[in-house]
């Protein structure tokens, strides 16, 4: 759901795979197709997409088509609405679900962080978080499925569902198989920086490191995403504390309140953990990633700072050989 196309009349499109569209189902968005690098009107919205419609595509060799840009948001719904169909169809392979689920949930994320206080945003959020525990807890496999294709570009958006994915899979790595433990564990995940919607533009996207002024304003953004999640009284209470929480430490060392180990939420060590290794391994324009062995090592370094019986499950989630190869 990226690559931005324009056509003779400049008009901007996107891709989407086919995989991704339900046979005998109305799509809300007329598809297009590239014909010797021109994009053609192939099928209206008006007509129901069919399997003798997929078919021929399939027969033809096209695995993606083209959307107008301006129909991103109804092809988002859609793809939101039909994700939990997509993601237990056999037909479609594995690193295609992987793709089409990280790329709704990124999407999604935008949304929310834009208007961070509809009700409608959070709704959509509840349900893909419900997708992806269902998806990660399929296995191992389906973990480093989505692993593959997550960025490893720093942005709020793709770090919230990289964070959202580590969290799940964490707490499932640590025997946590109850769905409303993993869904409840996973919106405060995903939603753990939506705080940043009140930060400027100019401090999130600084090219140099905050200055201690611009570092106290960001230190404020827990505590403001916990305000604007109230407002819509739609998660479940215990959401809200890797929300509020995941920049704690257990050496007292974080922010907002200083918090030890007993006083985090499980929720919060789980999310702490998932935010920092993220935070470490993706690029920044002023700070380069680190890989992922080197990255566990200096978090194992921080004792105290960090639930050593999590953090050594991480360790095993990330690497077969565990703790022999950190």
């Amino acid at each position: 759901m990226s690559n931005l196309l324009k056509n003779r009349t400049d008009q901007a499109y996107m891709t989407i795979f086919l995989d991704s569209l339900r046979v005998d189902s109305l799509l809300d968005f007329d598809l297009y197709l590239n014909v010797n690098h021109n994009l053609i009107l192939y099928r209206s919205a008006d007509l129901p997409f069919t399997e003798k419609t997929r078919q021929k595509l399939i027969d033809n060799k096209v695995d993606r088509l083209y959307i107008t840009n301006e129909n991103k948001h109804n092809y988002q719904i859609y793809i939101e609405k039909n994700l939990d169909k997509i993601l237990v169809d056999p037909a479609i392979q594995e690193t295609k679900k992987a793709g089409i689920l990280y790329e709704t949930s990124t999407s999604l994320v935008k949304d929310v962080l834009a208007n961070p206080t509809l009700g409608e945003n959070i709704h959509r959020s509840q349900e893909l978080v419900a997708n992806t525990v269902g998806y990660i807890l399929k296995g191992r496999d389906a973990f480093l499925s989505l692993m593959r294709i997550s960025s490893f570009d720093y942005y709020t958006y793709t770090h919230s569902v990289n964070v959202c994915t580590f969290a799940v899979a964490l707490a499932q790595q640590l025997g946590f198989d109850d769905e409303e433990f993993l869904h409840e564990l996973g919106i405060g995940a995903l939603l753990h920086d939506v705080g940043k919607s009140k930060v400027s533009d100019r401090i999130l996207h600084k090219r140099t490191p905050l200055n201690q002024i611009e570092f106290e304003i960001m230190k404020k953004h827990p505590k403001w995403g916990v305000d604007l999640l109230s407002e819509t009284d739609l998660i479940p209470a215990t959401s809200y504390y890797p929300v509020l929480q995941h920049h704690e430490r257990g050496d007292r060392s974080g922010y907002p309140s200083n918090l030890s180990l007993d006083e985090m939420h499980i929720y919060s060590k789980i999310v702490a953990i998932a935010d920092s290794f993220d935070a470490m391994t993706t690029e920044r324009v002023y700070q380069k990633a680190i890989d992922s062995f080197p990255a566990l090592k200096v978090m194992l370094s921080l004792k105290g700072a960090f639930d050593e019986k999590l953090l050594l499950a991480f360790v095993d989630l990330m690497g077969p050989d565990g703790l022999s190869d950190v």
